[in-house]
């Protein structure tokens, strides 16, 4: 009997012991890093609320994996999220002074995640309280989804703040000053540190990227909404980079703000076999960019002085971008069987422009083409700054035209110094395809540079897209290197053609020259050559004369000829 009672008393201590690792108090504002299981959900409590805070958004972050949040032990689809960026609203009533959360996990494997509250008043406007399109009946996340061009975010509207004993307004459609429709919201942007996909650095990160003065500190402003517009934005998706989106709501006319639960992505999956955050470069890929980059490397020194490698690499560029473009538009072939027939059109495009060189030598033509290369690649650099995500160009018609404008402003003021425009091109361009390279090892935002023009070419829904893409040590590193290739390329190039001619001559009208010189030319030793027939003759003859004289008079015999 005693055996019992001793085993039982073990058994509850071991059960309140579960209670207790199960239980753990938060404060307010204050960051609260934990391990999350899948055998032990963990409640969250907090005490010793002030009677001025009307509500109190509590959130949970993890990397990759969803943890579900929610207000009771039972998880609810009204009263629950699951996300890995998981945030729910807790309304207090009057007296209340503490409240008290649910976290749990179906990962088998132990979670780091970070769990944060923060306390409203009543002058604050409340996120997500108008909400007509998602479970929670009042919901402060943003929900993400990306695809290969472009990532969205989502949040429901917000509503003016109340008192704990006072009564919501409504969310009609009615306009004016004393309603939701002056609210204000403000979306931001921050990217975490490159090729960083640890779990400490985002959870770290998302501490700055939740309150109202820690987003306008750390974050990028991208835009404002009014109310009239529609909750929703795009972005460019920037596979491998870590970037945390917020928005705050603003009423203007109280002078306050409220941040919703802050969302972040790396526009890939942690958990996929193949192709995931961790091997986003594709074999195929890198022995792409790598031959591009070699050839690119060679035309960025001697691609003047051996002009047919030049004529080689504009036509690859060329024959190969509008290759990709259609495979990728009417075709639903996988990444790399594309870049395989891009390739193979590449060297049929690069082989015709030198085989055009070759025959007919205009070199303006060929300038022509040369040129439309640099200028799309300057044209993309200007629509890489901010200038590109103007609202002036989410026109369609409106950015192509400025586009080809800007593109064919390279060629047309270089045309007439065919040589100048030669040589910076190779310069230029060759140099570029070594941080294309590079981009295919290491993370980089440069190739970003021609790659949103390419998303934009492929997707017609891409002008809603915002390109903003981090500038960090990486890409101050590949600036300078690409400006000292292309720098050193160009001086190069000079340095050796400087006493040469601008071009050679067509290499067809030498090789018909040289041909017509050997036939017509008398000084040519080859003209007094006999032909073979009549040269073998000669020296049989020569050789019957030369045995007749060796035998003696009376024992020569008469031939047989």
């Amino acid at each position: 009997m005693r055996g019992w009672r001793l085993v039982t008393s073990v058994l509850l201590l071991l059960v309140g012991g579960v209670c207790a690792e199960g239980l753990l108090e938060v404060s307010m504002g204050r960051l609260t890093e934990l391990q999350l299981n899948f055998s032990t959900p963990t409640e969250f409590l907090l005490q010793n609320i002030p009677a001025n805070v009307s509500v109190i958004i509590f959130q949970v972050h993890s990397q990759y994996v969803n943890v579900t949040l929610s207000f009771t032990k039972i998880p609810e689809r009204n009263d629950s999220e699951v996300s890995s960026d998981a945030g729910v609203l807790s309304v207090l009533s009057p007296g209340q002074i503490r409240c008290t959360w649910y976290v749990e996990t179906a990962s088998p494997n132990t979670v780091l995640a970070s769990a944060l509250s923060i306390p409203y008043t009543e002058r604050d406007p409340i996120p997500g309280a108008c909400n007509q399109e998602f479970d929670l009946e009042i919901d402060p996340n943003i929900y993400l989804q990306y695809n290969l061009y472009e990532t969205v975010i989502k949040f429901a509207p917000a509503n003016l703040g109340y008192a704990r004993n006072a009564t919501a307004s409504g969310c009609d459609n009615q306009t004016g000053q004393n309603t939701r429709w002056r609210l204000q919201y403000d979306v931001y942007q921050y990217f975490l540190p490159e090729n960083n996909l640890s779990e400490a650095t985002v959870i770290s990160h998302l501490q700055r990227m939740s309150t109202v003065s820690q987003v306008s500190t750390n974050g990028k402003k991208l835009t404002t909404l009014t109310s009239s517009d529609r909750s929703t934005m795009s972005f460019s998706s920037i596979p491998g980079q870590g970037i945390i989106y917020n928005v705050i709501v603003r009423d203007p006319f109280l002078n306050t703000s409220a941040a919703y639960v802050p969302v972040h992505t790396y526009a890939c999956n942690f958990t996929s076999a193949m192709d995931n955050c961790y091997t986003l470069g594709k074999v195929s890929s890198k022995i792409f960019f790598t031959l591009f980059a070699i050839l690119g490397l060679f035309v960025c020194f001697l691609g003047h002085r051996f002009l047919k490698a030049g004529f080689f690499f504009t036509g690859f560029i060329i024959f190969g971008f509008l290759m990709f473009v259609l495979l990728t538009r009417v075709t639903t072939l996988g990444y790399g069987d594309r870049l395989t027939f891009t390739a193979l059109t590449g060297i049929l495009g690069g082989v015709l422009l030198m085989g055009f060189w070759w025959r007919f030598g205009c070199v303006y033509i060929c300038m022509l083409l040369v040129g439309l290369v640099l200028g799309f690649l300057v044209s993309s650099i200007v629509f890489f700054t901010p200038i590109g995500d103007f609202n002036t160009f989410r026109n369609d018609t409106v950015f192509w035209l400025t586009f080809t404008c800007i593109a064919l402003l390279a060629p047309m003021c270089l045309l007439p110094f065919p040589r100048i425009l030669n040589i910076l091109s190779c310069s230029i361009v060759g140099s570029y395809g070594v941080v294309l390279a590079v981009d295919s090892y290491l993370y980089t935002s440069l190739s970003y540079i021609t790659l949103n023009i390419l998303k934009r070419a492929l997707n017609s829904d891409f002008s809603t897209v915002y390109t903003s893409v981090p500038f960090q040590t990486n890409d101050f590193i590949i600036i300078a290197v690409w400006a000292g290739l292309a720098l050193s390329g160009a001086v190069t190039q000079f340095y050796r053609e400087r006493e040469r001619p601008p071009f050679p001559p067509t290499p067809y009208v030498m090789w018909k020259r040289d041909r017509e010189r050997r036939i017509t030319n008398i000084l040519d030793p080859i003209y007094h050559t006999p032909p073979l027939k009549e040269r073998l003759l000669a020296n049989l003859a020569r050789f019957r004369d030369l045995f007749r004289k060796e035998q003696p008079l009376g024992e020569r015999t008469p031939l047989l000829l």
